[in-house]
């Protein structure tokens, strides 16, 4: 933590926290997808999101307003890339960093495909990639995953920002809206893609994107005003 306090862009850190605090919470998720008929679908299937995420061109092909393309503008935007992450969560594995655990081929299929959902959920929920952002989307994370060390990030970060500020607000309702919405891992994201994400928020329960001023750290890219 007090890594990731000097550095609040240092994903791995913020990886190695998780990791440290996530307990059984990743099995419990893994058993629950592979009893859904879409996670089954998923590991038959031995889909790879990140070969498609990586794709950035094919993401621009989809039709303009699908999700799909929305990630796309959204990695250009934040100067972001989906094997950003995926690199992340190895530098946390290095010295210092958590114990990998040995998984199953369905497991590791599963544990990779959570991982990159986190992009998708920035998106899908319209939270950037600035401090108050990251805390929301966590946030977001919780009841989709219940992992007490996302849970415990993201109360750190209320404990900064307060509890009934503008941007506890923010962040708590961003835990109210992971909660209403339908259970997002087990969904058929390569098809969501090609929807509009209008569709995709309203299909899913997740309802339209908030307004808020962001809170961008030194090491985010500056947005124009256009943007």
């Amino acid at each position: 933590m007090k890594k990731l306090r000097e550095d609040p862009d240092d994903t791995a850190q913020a990886i190695v926290v998780i990791g440290a605090l996530s307990g059984n919470s990743g099995k419990r998720a893994f058993e629950r997808f592979s009893r859904s008929p879409g996670g089954q679908q998923i590991l038959r299937e031995k889909r790879d999101l990140l070969s498609l995420m990586s794709d950035v061109e094919r993401l621009k092909s989809m039709p303009a307003n699908s999700l799909g393309a929305a990630i796309a503008d959204w990695y250009e935007l934040e100067e972001l890339s989906a094997q950003g992450l995926a690199d992340a969560s190895e530098a946390a594995f290095s010295e210092g960093g958590p114990r990998r655990a040995v998984l199953s081929s369905d497991e590791d299929l599963f544990s990779k495909r959570l991982l990159d959902l986190h992009d998708v959920f920035h998106v899908l929920a319209g939270y950037g990639r600035d401090l108050l952002g990251e805390s929301a989307v966590l946030s977001f994370t919780i009841p989709q995953t219940r992992n007490p060390g996302i849970a415990y990030l993201v109360l750190d970060s209320l404990r900064e920002t307060g509890w009934n500020s503008d941007e506890g607000k923010l962040i708590r309702e961003a835990y109210r809206r992971g909660r209403r919405c339908e259970w997002l891992i087990d969904q058929d994201w390569e098809a969501l893609f090609e929807l509009p994400i209008a569709e995709v928020r309203a299909k899913l329960g997740v309802g339209p994107p908030p307004v808020y001023e962001q809170m961008r750290s030194e090491g985010a890219p500056v947005l124009t005003a256009s943007a």
